[in-house]
């Protein structure tokens, strides 16, 4: 069984109901459908209701089983106008503006969120938002979780035929969110990203801070930042994590045990933390497109209630993984 269809089966255990405020695009409603079918979460679309059902019905999409809703025309628009504007008027928020922002559909979605009395668990959107439209206002509306200091993104990676990693399963972080992290932002990643692999996984972490340089072999700004990153391990004295190491030394035992002698993960690093924006975006789509891996993400640490993000290229399949993960998230919240 492949790791999403694991997920998909523990999602079944205890669904939750994931908002999907793109109901506009086609592979969201595709996406939908295929979830609905597979049972494994229940569905909330937002937006305008007559053209959701006229699209799913123009290209023979069942959404049958989903809950549309309309922003404009829930009985929860005033509740929510006010709601947005009592936690954004120190920021400058007025009525008029809280008015105006609440029928958008990610803000409407979000806002479900935030609201104790309503059924949503959590949220997927991204296929054609940019990813800080989509977590802008995931924080202004959600806040970080009690026990963060920094949200993050993280890419949960899957490749066939791979004997590196877990089974080729692996977390990428940070690969869509903070674009140069400092040291300190660095080992918070470390964290936040060996929870995620343990609670998505089930497995123990193997956390690599990733370099140009391994064990020295290099000396500069940056190398030195991935060193003081690995310092992490005075955080959380239980976290099995090392650098700097290049990638090689740290997914490949032989190569570690060259380049990095005593090294703690051995060369079997299955959580990837790279040293900026630039080296995991790049990295991920490199191992996606050539390697042939899935690629779920971007996904979500450190916010309050699961919103996971999407690459604007993804598929249905993509998605409607993303909705798997995003349930099973909601599950341990």
């Amino acid at each position: 069984m492949s790791f999403i269809e694991e997920i998909k089966q523990r999602a079944k255990q205890d669904i939750k109901t994931i908002i999907l405020p793109e109901a506009q695009d086609i592979r969201t409603l595709k996406a939908t459908e295929q979830v609905l079918k597979e049972g494994y979460a229940k569905i909330i679309l937002v937006g305008n209701k007559e053209e959701i059902e006229e699209k799913a019905l123009e290209n023979k999409i069942d959404i049958s089983g989903a809950q549309i809703i309309e922003p404009t025309n829930s009985e929860k628009y005033e509740e929510y106008v006010n709601l947005l504007f009592e936690l954004r008027k120190q920021k400058g928020m007025s009525l008029e503006k809280a008015k105006g922002l609440v029928k958008d559909p990610v803000y409407f979605g979000m806002l479900m969120l935030k609201d104790e009395k309503s059924e949503a668990d959590g949220l997927v959107s991204g296929a054609i938002h940019s990813t800080a439209d989509t977590l802008r206002p995931a924080l202004q509306i959600l806040k970080t979780a009690p026990d963060t200091k920094l949200v993050s993104a993280f890419f949960l990676m899957t490749v066939p035929d791979c004997e590196y990693g877990e089974n080729g399963t692996f977390i990428f972080g940070d690969c869509g969110l903070n674009e140069n992290p400092d040291d300190e932002a660095l080992s918070e990643i470390a964290i936040s990203s060996s929870k995620s692999f343990r609670q998505l996984v089930g497995k123990e972490p193997k956390v690599a801070m990733l370099s140009y340089s391994t064990y020295g072999s290099a000396k500069s700004e940056s190398t030195e930042k991935v060193i003081r990153a690995t310092e992490v391990r005075e955080k959380d004295k239980n976290l099995l994590v090392d650098g700097e190491l290049q990638l090689d030394s740290a997914i490949i035992p032989e190569v570690a045990n060259f380049k990095a002698p005593g090294s703690p993960i051995e060369g079997n690093a299955n959580v990837l933390i790279f040293p900026d924006l630039n080296a995991g975006n790049i990295g991920y789509k490199l191992v996606q497109r050539l390697g042939k891996a899935e690629a779920y993400g971007p996904l979500c640490q450190g916010i309050a209630r699961p919103v996971n993000d999407l690459s604007r290229g993804c598929t249905s399949n993509d998605i409607a993984g993303v909705i798997a993960i995003t349930a099973v998230q909601a599950q341990e919240k």
